[in-house]
């Protein structure tokens, strides 16, 4: 069935991304100094303002949330105090708190350590949270993600790279992206709509501003072929001067579509950044990603959704499913990923190396989909297939 389907994604200065990007480098700094940190970090922005707030249990003496954050709001490029946010002059406000005791009893002792004296080690620590994560890997591109969203990121970064090299000197730090795909028998076949908007400088004309992002964001990010055709709209509403927490206040975990699979698949609700991996909306997101890019590689289907639910204070999942969209035998499916996958959230957490301060490199242009991530690797797929 032919069908159109859209994704978007935004550059590291949006405002919501700026708060994540603040939250893992937080996250970073604790478990750089503290492996077992249990860091719940939210961040949100306005105009001069960024405040930190969440729940800390860490060994680390001291996080110096002031010069993290002022330093990670400089790397994004908001250096200039006219763009009403910048890294100098905003206050930074700390407002952090101990983890409840009661997250803290259903991490360290788990349900099943709780029920026998005598468990595995992996069986003792308990989920952080509550909930259902979504895994997802699919055929349509080299890196088994979603065409739409794999687009959409590739236009906001060249966006950054454009205005950080100065090659379009006029862009600001804040803009975002959007890619209208279209399909023909379940496989993309071209572009029907190219959005970006950008922020930009007040002093530069519309003309030079389209002619820029056509020529070094648009037509270096995507095929000629797939652009054949395609209708494209650089700032609709004209004009994009007033950008970044001064124009739109931020949030940590707003952005969590644009965070995983451009909206392909369902979603449970839980965001990423600023978690480390006792939340298991974060690690065992991550894990069911790397499950099903494995299970796709190895050719047992063409595409797999996964979904894992977790209560809190419970070591195993309470529940797996699967679903390959007529593209393998779901059962059979099933069956190996039992068979051949830990998701105890110390197992998955050992696995992925989650303790390892590797969650900046994460933040921006998606969580998926980047080939030097551990839960991108296809370091399982002879074993599935000898499983299968």
């Amino acid at each position: 069935m032919d069908r159109l389907f859209s994704s978007e994604s935004v550059t590291e200065g949006h405002p919501d991304k700026v708060c994540d990007y603040i939250a893992d480098s937080i996250l970073d700094a604790a478990l750089e100094k503290d492996k077992d940190s249990r860091i719940a970090c939210e961040v949100t922005c306005a105009t001069g303002l960024c405040v930190v707030l969440g729940e800390f249990n860490t060994k680390t003496d001291f996080i110096d949330v002031q010069k993290i954050a002022r330093d990670t709001i400089k790397e994004i490029g908001y250096t200039d105090p006219t763009l009403g946010f910048d890294y100098r002059t905003c206050a930074v406000l700390n407002c952090i708190n101990e983890q409840s005791p009661d997250i803290a009893i259903g991490v360290e002792n788990s349900v099943e350590a709780r029920s026998s004296d005598s468990v595995h080690p992996y069986d003792r620590a308990g989920a952080g949270d509550q909930g259902m994560m979504f895994g997802y890997a699919t055929r349509e591109t080299d890196e088994l993600m979603p065409m739409p969203i794999v687009l959409a990121h590739k236009l906001t970064r060249a966006l950054t790279a454009a205005r950080k090299s100065d090659e379009l000197d006029f862009l600001r730090p804040d803009g975002k992206a959007m890619v209208a795909l279209k399909y023909e028998n379940g496989a993309p076949v071209g572009v029907k709509t190219v959005v970006v908007s950008a922020q930009h400088s007040e002093s530069v004309s519309d003309k030079k501003l389209r002619d820029g992002i056509t020529e070094c964001v648009i037509k270096r990010s995507i095929s000629k072929d797939f652009l054949k055709g395609a209708e494209i709209l650089i700032n609709p509403t004209g004009r994009f001067v007033i950008g970044g927490p001064a124009g739109d206040t931020g949030v940590t975990g707003r952005k969590i579509i644009v965070d995983t699979y451009g909206g392909a698949i369902a979603h449970g609700g839980g965001a990423f950044s600023g978690k480390d991996p006792s939340k298991v909306d974060r690690s065992a997101s991550y894990y069911a990603r790397y499950v099903c890019k494995n299970v796709v590689a190895a050719g047992l289907c063409d595409k797999l959704l996964l979904q894992v639910g977790y209560a809190i204070g419970k070591a195993r999942p309470v529940s797996l499913f699967v679903d390959s969209y007529g593209t393998g035998d779901d059962e059979r499916i099933l069956a190996v990923i039992n068979k051949v996958f830990d998701f105890r959230p110390a197992a998955l957490t050992d696995k992925l190396g989650l303790k390892n301060p590797i969650y900046r490199r994460t933040t921006n242009y998606g969580h998926f989909g980047k080939p030097d991530l551990p839960w991108e690797q296809l370091d399982s797929v002879e074993l599935v297939k000898s499983e299968y």
